[in-house]
């Protein structure tokens, strides 16, 4: 032990010293102490040195700090050092840095209250918690809630959840979200919604039982035990409510800033309500029992609000309208009969005076009447042995006469409002096992005390017992279990003081015997406490100031009681006679209060205070006839400590739980954390108690996995054995010498407190050692390292530097030497050679410039002639240029000019138009396009026309008589607006007229003006000569600049537009996903109630068919499903007409139910249609604009640009328009639902026939101008190809290029603009007379040729020309090309063309031979077949050629494929009405012949038609209709998803029941179609509810279902589905019945099949993602393993049973090998998988949210590495663009916010921008519970904290912290046709389908 002290009392070690403002302070030694140091050298934490003195009698040390790592644990039983400085530090920690304000001690839950509302007791965490254990998450009250419940299930034993803590601390908040735990876990066992009720019985109790005090706005003034009962289901099925101990005397007296209870302050602020009128309330404080406390408002509390939930709660709980009105009446005279005034008469008497207001309201409400209530509050009657004696009283016993009163009356409404709340509670089900809670108030002691305080005091010394009780039971089990040797603990007994206070002759006998003594008084009882106890009892003391208290020392602390009013409150008494004349009353409710008063009222008047039953775990005592007046007698105080020790006793019948709320301070500040207070609760309520008794023993305990992964590096390889168990003993034996310290348990090892501290310190010190020693070493080799470096480096350059001063010095001398010699010979080389130069220059010189200026003679004389004729002919070729552009300029002007007139003239040609008759023309085409959609309506319904013919009449004359008022309407207002037309257009034209004339004027000045600029122009034509170089260069600057415009204006125009489509896109898809989402949610709920109905119908068969032996009853799951379905109506009227009688009598039963359910069930179908076609109308529009956008895109035309935006805009506006009429059409179904279906004239039936009539306006508007905008299109398109061609045969293919270039990138138009402003400009306008000039020089007969050629123009245009020679001699050989090419394939084509026209006749003549039936499918075959080898033939030859021909010959394909479409259509028609005249047939032939359509056509075609009809029918099966049923269940019913997995082709029962159906399909057998496909559908339904949870059938039918949908579109004949089919499969497609009806029905039951396979997978999943994604370490030793408490967590290392990462692998391959051999569509693979990762990101980030232990550095790189090998999964299943990855993006932001540096700002900023995918409460959360775990990492400061919720204080975001788990993508099924031939496919013999026949 020494040895220890001196390890661990050393420099730097921290320490806890006591403090008189703190309580605790922490310090730091500064010097080792020593064995017989009086003391210690310390430093404060805010640099403070102290000598702190050791007490020399004890010479206790000061306790030690914990380490950095254990503070903030969830449990406070984990820390090393078990003392109350730690526990305050702990949870000082946790509550205002971590804001977490539940912690464990040991068994106790220790809640803080926030004074805050925190968002941590929504659904979703209720969700989280449930289904935990205890240890593996946050501490919580959910956590303590599941505890108990399940331990109820596991244990069969009944639980007890016990919340105690002082006023304010949230006990009752903490008891209620217990109880709303256990409401949504577990749920009611019926439909009378038990859970709500329960829940609703708390706003009715804290209205009666709540009121403000100093200390807590909503204290509860009572104590309650609520028990909720359980069936054997575990479901709530009822609850039971007992009271204790009452506040009456807070209805008559309230101290200063505290209230009375809230029921009469939400009256009083609900007084002006009609119906309380009657009451004559008014404010709070005109009530002299609300206005003591001077202080009537809560801050943030609506008491109106409260009134309208405490009514609301009330009518749930079953009290009626009537019941609360007289409870209200009578809470409302107990506050008149406060305002009663009570005079003195004289000394002896008092009076109230006559007519008094408020007492005259109070007999009236109460019923009573006035003359007996006055006179009983100022009387008495004395009672004796002969005689009776009505006696007057004094003033101030009236008044407290009158006080009794009310409070007994409040006392007994308040007891009979509990019984109501039980008996509503009550349930007929036998209760199986209950759930208490008890709320109860905690220590107390004020400045006076008094019998309220005793008694709560009483109550928490039993409770304090059992607590002890319990948790020394506990201890010993756990000793015992590990087999540790058990030493007794001593801990504290409070049995002393409870014998104290209730054994004989203690505290509360002595008081009941004071108050049977007719003079008793508080003076002489606390006479006979002193006498009795205060020589016997040390726990009683007396004070030394006085005589009438007395002082207890109670568990927690002293507490002095005085001991004035304990008589008067122990009896509790009231006047009878006041009693009796409540009893006489006319009030109903008032007498049924009191009807019970002989047994409750005592000769005294005592009256019963608690409420409630006392019934479960209690055996009621029987009441015996002498014993009645001993019943009447009992005081409070003996009433109290019955009911005390009945709950005592309930209690230790049950397992408990602790919830110990602490109060952080007493101003109520959010998260404000006073240390005296907190200690002076956490000792009162016994968590320091809990602390002690874990630290007497082996507080800290670990598994040896878990000590051997924490201290392994304290161990040496030779201490490693493989026996952990051995290893751990080794070790601890080497390095704790005390034995004592430790025991070695079966699976843990014990350990005293301090010790884990001591093996941290050893374990840091080593670790710090080990970094010491590599840092040296690094350091060293590093300083080595560079010292090489630099000495290598030293020598080199020495070495160089030597080197070169040696080479340039011999240089030096080198060239020293060398220049002389050169320069000797230089200079005589130099003079000679200049000589030689001079003789020899001047003889040529003279030579040449002789010859040289004979020659330039001759040259300039030639030159200039050429030149002449050169600028003549260039500058008259560039005047006429020149001319021309002007002219066109001119005429471009003169253009716009008219256009601006006829703009004008069109402005009032249009104002004309708007006249009368022009809307009277309008009126009439929109009569008849009105008339023509009424008849095409009428066309479009002629299926409906049995309906349509009994609204027609009304229609019609409502129609004509609208159309002849509107035409008399439009023909009166006509022809008022041509009599005002008529006078304005006089005038119009005058004006008109005048304005023409002053346009004329101002045509001939500006005439004018231009003839004056003209003149002067011509003088200055000179000076712009010199300005044009000038001049152009400033143009092509600008035109340079303008072209790096354009272009980036493009650039930017295009990525605008880009993103534009790319967000419209996004939105579209967003919608499309909502939709889809909403209706895949509609058919989850329809699910729902389609199994809600077959309980229902199960229950009811049940509960009226008593199955009798051998009696077989059919499934109910068929028949509902069958009578639900309405695309089976017909087949179910068949199937159910054999239980007609059983069916009947079941609707009888319960036919509201039924038709609500039927109601129900229509509206949902009808929402789900509107919405399916909704869906299908956005999708078809999505696919139009995404394709339009994509055509657009690439032609990146300006123009259509603009166009397709305004096109966007309105679909826009068009899409907005359909949902407004689609939500009016929604609240007209509403409407119509409620009613009744809708009549004719109804505002629903006219609602939907205005929309629909708008929609066919609408719908013919959008056709016409589609058909207009297609007509344009292709005209537009047919012009620019000839256009092209024309050109391509006069033009240069670059100068086309160029052109169109130039004509997309709109540079043509802005080039013209540009000429038009600069001819307008003054400089070039210029230029015409400057041509003239240059034409009139060249004509001159000197021309100066130099002037003319100065800029080399000449030249340029001689370039010119012979550019433009060789481009058209270029031209000229490939026109020349062409056409020989051409005349080769006109040759060819000649040929090819009479080789087809031999093989038609020989084709012309087999054809003839068919029959005409197969004439035109033989001829379209033969077409096919040579536009294929054509085909091939030219893509083999030209490529290029190949395409034009192709498009030719998709265009014929398309005429024949329309006219085969309308031979199709015309077949199907004949075939339909040969059907009906063979239905017709066979009705007038009475049935005798079944003739199939098959069968119709005349005998002598069959044997040539014989091979062409078995072709035709390959790939069918036929069975008779008595196989149907044993089709189903063979196929269906009893296959093994396994073997035909395994065995058999993906999908073969769907190709089967496909092949079944096309045989139904072709011999036209409707019947047999709808009773196959609803066969089929129930019969998967059925299957799935009964093997739901099997993820293997699940998706196997999901598999099927989707190929059989997808069989049902690749064969229905539609032509979107047929793309991809071979001949043949178009052979196949089904002729006679149109099944999209059943597409739909069949997609509906994927949709559900698919959220059943996600919820089966879920349910897979679920219990491996914790432990493989969290707790398990993938990555060995990165994470250390913390000391844990007595709440143990799963263990990160992996056991046999524990999931590990590899099991989530190995179950997503499993997943994955089950659909792929399932042949499940890839699409669908891909959605299944994103759901999946879905669920594994959300589940363990939610986790991640609620466990503290996991939120450290090193977990955060275990998260990654997890979710690394998740994405190689993804990899090596080519699945990484399915959009798995995105959804683990939170928890990576989650992975990679636990790594990042966070400190700085800059970290800050990084965090900010990095974890876009996390909300900021869950940024918040992380860094409140990021944890060290080791001593080298640092936490979070609050201020960095606080500094990122600043960031992130502008995100718009969800609040929700949690992740919800329950959300399941929209599921799309995208349409996979298959290449499987079905005439090829083989019935194995093992599915017994023998009885099918292949046709």
């Amino acid at each position: 032990m020494n040895q220890e002290l001196d390890f661990m009392f050393v420099k730097y070690a921290r320490v806890w010293i006591p403090d008189v403002e703190e309580v605790w302070r922490s310090a730091e030694l500064t010097k080792d102490y020593r064995q017989g140091d009086g003391v210690l050298q310390l430093q404060l934490e805010d640099g403070k040195e102290l000598e702190y003195k050791l007490d020399p009698k004890t010479n206790n040390l000061p306790h030690l700090r914990n380490p950095d790592i254990l503070v903030g644990e969830n449990d406070l039983t984990a820390l090393s050092y078990l003392h109350e400085p730690a526990v305050l530090h702990n949870l000082k920690v946790r509550f205002t840095d971590s804001k977490l304000i539940y912690t464990y001690c040991g068994i106790v839950l220790v809640a803080i209250n926030p004074y805050e509302t925190l968002p941590i007791y929504g659904s979703d965490i209720i969700n989280a918690y449930s289904g935990q254990n205890m240890g593996d998450m946050d501490p919580h009250i959910f956590a303590v809630a599941e505890e108990a419940y399940k331990q109820m299930a596991r244990d069969e034993r009944n639980q007890s959840i016990i919340v105690s803590g002082e006023s304010g601390a949230g006990k009752t908040v903490s008891a209620k979200y217990a109880m709303r735990y256990f409401a949504t876990v577990s749920g009611s066992a019926s439909e009378a919604n038990v859970e709500e009720k329960v829940l609703a019985s708390n706003p009715i109790m804290e209205s009666i039982g709540n009121a403000k005090t100093t200390r807590n706005d909503n204290s509860s003034r009572f104590g309650k035990y609520i028990e909720i009962g359980f069936d054997k289901r575990y479901h709530i099925i009822g609850a039971n409510m007992r009271t204790y101990l009452l506040e009456k005397s807070r209805v008559v007296f309230q101290a200063d800033e505290e209230r009375n209870y809230h029921i009469f302050y939400q009256l009083c602020a609900s007084a002006q309500l009609p119906e309380f009128k009657a009451l004559k309330l008014g404010k709070a404080d005109n009530f002299h029992y609300t206005k003591q406390g001077r202080n009537p408002v809560i801050d943030g509390i609506d008491d109106a609000k409260e009134m309208s939930t405490t009514r609301n709660a009330f009518a749930l709980l079953g009290v009626n309208e009537s019941y609360q009105m007289g409870l209200f009446q009578i809470l409302a005279s107990i506050l008149h009969l406060g305002n009663v005034e009570v005079k003195d008469r004289d000394s002896d008497s008092s009076i109230i005076p006559p007519n008094n207001g408020h007492l005259s309201v109070f007999c009236e409400l109460m019923g009573v009447t006035y003359q007996d209530m006055s006179h009983w509050l100022c009387h008495k009657k004395l009672k004796t042995a002969t005689e009776t004696y009505i006696k007057p009283v004094p003033k101030l016993q009236a008044i407290n006469a009158r006080d009794a009163l009310a409070k007994h009356i409040y006392a007994k409404l308040f007891n009979w409002i509990v019984d109501h709340v039980n008996k509503s509670l009550h349930s007929t089900v036998k209760q199986h096992s209950f759930i208490g809670v008890l709320d109860i108030y905690g220590f107390e002691t004020f400045e006076i005390n008094s019998f309220e305080q005793f008694c709560i005091n009483y109550a928490n010394e039993k409770l304090q017992q059992q607590f002890n009780m319990h948790v020394f039971k506990l201890e010993q089990e756990e000793y015992m279990k590990e087999q540790i040797p058990w030493t007794l603990i001593d801990f504290y007994d409070n049995q002393p003081c409870i014998n104290l206070i209730e054994a004989k002759m203690g505290v509360l006998d002595l008081l009941d015997e004071e108050c049977k003594m007719p003079k008793g008084s508080d003076d002489s009882w606390a006479q006979k406490l002193y006498n009795t106890h205060l020589k016997t009892c040390a726990l009683f003391e007396k004070p030394r100031m006085s005589n009438k208290a007395f002082i207890i020392q109670h568990f927690a602390d002293k507490v002095e009681y005085q001991c004035d009013g304990f008589l008067e409150k122990n009896k509790d008494t009231v006047n009878e006679e006041q009693i009796h004349v409540l009893k006489a009353s006319k009030f109903d409710l008032l007498v049924e209060l009191f009807h019970d008063e002989e047994k409750a009222t005592s000769p005294t008047g005592a009256a019963p205070t608690t409420g409630g039953r006392t019934r479960l775990s209690v055996k009621p005592v029987k009441s015996k006839t002498g014993q009645a007046s001993k019943e009447h007698k009992k005081t409070v105080g003996l009433q109290f400590r019955n009911s005390l020790h009945l709950l005592m006793e309930t209690l230790n019948a049950t397992t408990p739980h602790y919830v110990r709320c602490i109060k952080p301070n007493d101003y109520k500040f959010a998260f404000t954390f006073d240390p005296k207070r907190a200690v002076q609760q956490l000792r009162a309520c016994g968590v320091l108690e809990t602390i002690r008794i874990s630290a007497a023993g082996f507080p800290s305990r670990w598994t040896y996995q878990e000590f051997f992964s924490r201290y392994r590096v304290l161990m040496i390889q030779k201490d490693v054995l493989t026996d952990r168990k051995m290893t751990c003993k080794n070790v601890l034996e080497k390095l704790v010498q005390d034995p004592d310290k430790y025991q070695f348990g079966k699976t843990k090892i014990f350990f005293r407190a301090g010790q884990v501290a001591y093996l941290e310190k050893l374990r840091a010190d080593k670790l710090r050692a080990a970094c010491i020693r590599i840092q040296k070493t690094i350091r060293c080799w590093l300083a080595r390292k560079k010292y090489l470096r630099m000495k290598h480096a030293a020598t080199t350059i020495q070495r160089y530097v030597r080197g070169h001063q040696a080479r340039c010095l011999a240089k030096f001398l080198r060239r020293t030497r060398a220049a002389i010699i050169i320069q000797k010979y230089q200079r005589m080389y130099v003079q000679k050679t200049c000589y030689k130069r001079k003789q020899a220059a001047a003889l040529a010189m003279q030579c040449i410039l002789r010859a040289y200026m004979a020659r330039q003679l001759y040259k300039a004389l030639l030159r200039e002639h050429k030149a002449i004729i050169i600028q003549k002919m260039v500058r008259g070729w560039l005047a006429r240029q020149w001319f021309k552009r002007s002219l066109r300029a001119i005429v471009y002007l003169q253009c716009c000019i008219r256009r601006m007139r006829a703009k004008w003239e069109l402005k009032k040609l249009k104002i004309e138009a708007r006249s009368v008759e022009h809307f009277k023309k309008l009126n009439i085409g929109m009569e008849n396009k009105i008339m023509q959609l009424q008849r095409r309506i009428d066309e479009q319904n002629k299926d409906n026309r049995s309906l349509s013919e009994r609204l027609n009449g009304l229609e019609i004359s409502h129609a004509a008589e609208s159309e002849r008022m509107r035409v008399e309407v439009h023909r009166l207002r006509g022809a008022e607006e041509d009599a005002k037309n008529n006078a304005n257009k006089v005038a119009t034209l005058l004006e008109e007229l005048e304005r023409l004339r002053k346009d004329l004027k101002n045509t001939q000045k500006e005439k004018k003006a231009i003839e004056d600029w003209a003149k002067t122009y011509q003088d200055e034509m000179e000076q712009m000569i010199s300005e044009l170089k000038e001049q152009n260069h400033l143009l092509k600057n600008e035109k340079n600049d303008l072209n790096r415009l354009i272009q980036e204006q493009g650039q930017q125009w295009t990525e605008k537009m880009q993103r534009a489509l790319k967000e419209e896109t996004q939105q579209l898809e967003n919608d499309l996903n909502e939709e889809r989402s909403r209706y895949q949610n509609l058919l989850t709920e329809h699910l729902r109630l389609e199994e809600k109905y077959d309980d229902l119908k199960e229950e009811i068969t049940l509960a009226v068919n008593v199955p009798k032996p051998g009696h077989r009853r059919t499934d109910s799951t068929h028949s509902s499903n069958e009578s639900e379905c309405t695309y089976n109506s017909e087949f179910a009227e068949s199937e159910e007409g054999s239980r007609g009688g059983e069916d009947v009598s079941k609707a009888i039963l319960d036919m509201s139910l039924f038709l609500k359910l039927q109601k129900r069930v229509s509206e949902l179908e009808q929402e789900k249609q509107s919405l399916q076609n909704e869906l299908d109308r956005r999708e078809e529009q999505f696919q139009r604009a995404r394709a339009r956008d994509d055509e657009e895109h690439k032609k990146a035309r300006g123009a259509e640009l603009e166009y397709e935006s305004l096109k966007r805009q309105e679909l826009e506006s068009e899409n907005k328009k359909l949902k407004h009429h689609l939500n009016e059409m929604r609240q007209s179904l509403r409407g119509s639902a409620e009613a009744g279906s809708a009549a004719p004239g109804s505002p629903p039936y006219t609602v939907l026939l205005d929309q629909l009539n708008s929609s066919n306006e609408e719908l013919e508007v959008r056709k016409e101008e589609v058909l207009i905008l297609r007509s344009q299109l292709v005209s537009q398109k047919e012009a620019m190809q000839h256009k092209v061609r024309h050109k391509a045969m006069t033009e240069p293919l670059p100068y086309i290029e160029d052109v169109q270039k130039l004509t997309d990138a709109k540079e043509i138009s802005q080039a013209y603009m540009g000429l038009k402003d600069t001819n307008r400009s003054p400089r070039f306008t210029r230029r015409p007379t400057e041509v003239n000039e240059l034409v009139s020089r060249l004509r001159s007969p000197f021309p100066d040729y130099h002037k003319l050629n100065e800029d080399g123009e000449l030249w340029l245009v001689y370039e010119g020309l012979k550019e433009t020679n060789r481009l058209l001699e270029s031209q000229l050989q490939a026109q020349r090309r062409s056409h020989d090419n051409e005349v080769e394939v006109l040759r060819g084509e000649l040929q090819s063309v009479k080789e087809d026209n031999n093989r038609q006749q020989q084709l012309l003549a087999q054809n003839l031979q068919l029959p005409p039936e197969a004439r035109i499918e033989a001829s379209l075959q033969h077409e096919i077949t040579r536009l294929t080898n054509e085909n091939l033939e030219l893509h083999s030859d030209d490529p290029k050629e190949y395409k034009a021909y192709r498009i030719s010959m998709l265009r014929r394909m398309v005429d024949l494929m329309e006219q085969l479409e309308k031979q199709d259509k015309t077949v199907r028609k004949l075939k339909k009405q040969l059907k009906v005249f063979a239905k017709k047939i066979n009705d007038l032939e009475g049935g005798q012949m079944d003739v199939s359509p098959g069968q119709t056509t005349d005998e002598p075609v069959h044997p040539v038609n014989i091979p062409r009809r078995e072709k035709d029918f390959q790939g069918m099966l036929e069975y008779k209709k008595e196989d149907e049923l044993k089709l189903v269940k063979n196929l269906i019913l009893e296959l093994k998803p396994r073997g035909v997995a395994v065995n058999l082709i993906p999908g073969l029962p769907a190709y089967i029941l496909f092949m079944c159906l096309r045989h139904a399909d072709y011999v036209n057998d409707d019947q047999k179609v709808r009773s196959l496909l609803t066969s089929v559908i129930n019969s998967i339904k059925k299957i799935l509810k009964k093997r739901g949870d099997d993820f293997e059938t699940v998706s196997f039918w999901l598999s099927n279902t989707c190929r059989f949908l997808h069989c049902l579109k690749q064969y229905s004949g539609d032509e979107q589905f047929m793309k991809h089919n071979s001949p043949k499969q178009n052979d196949h497609c089904l002729s006679n019945f149109d099944l999209a009806e059943y597409r739909q029905v069949l997609s509906d039951l994927a949709i559900q099949i698919y959220q059943q396979l996600i919820k089966s997978m879920e349910s897979i999943l679920q219990p491996m993602i914790v432990s493989g994604m969290l707790e398990h370490e993938t990555i060995q030793g990165v994470s250390g393993v913390k000391p844990t408490g007595l709440r143990k967590r799963t263990s990160s290392i992996a056991d046999e049973g524990t999931y590990t990462l590899d099991s989530i692998i190995r179950q997503l391959n499993s997943f994955h090998s089950i659909m792929c051999q399932h042949g499940t569509d890839p699409e669908l693979i891909k959605q299944v998988v994103k759901q999946q990762f879905y669920i594994i990101g959300a589940v363990t980030l939610n986790n991640l949210l609620l466990r503290k232990d996991m939120c450290s550095w090193s977990k955060g790189m275990q998260i990654r590495y997890n979710v690394s090998q998740l994405e190689e999964w993804l990899r090596d299943k080519n699945l990484m663009t399915c959009g798995a990855k995105e959804t683990l993006e939170p928890l990576i932001q989650a992975a990679q916010l636990l790594q990042v540096k966070k400190k700085t700002d800059e970290d800050a900023e990084a965090i900010c921008s990095m974890c876009n995918a996390l909300s900021t409460a869950q940024i918040v959360k992380v860094l409140n519970l990021y944890t060290p775990v080791n001593a080298f990492e640092e936490r979070v400061s609050v201020l960095f904290i606080r500094t990122i919720q600043t960031r992130l204080r502008d995100r718009k975001e969800s609040p929700q912290l949690l992740m919800d788990t329950k959300v399941i993508y929209p599921v799309t099924f995208p349409f996979n046709p298959s290449s499987l031939a079905l005439e090829t496919i083989q019935i194995p013999g093992s599915l017994n389908l023998a009885f099918l026949t292949r046709v």
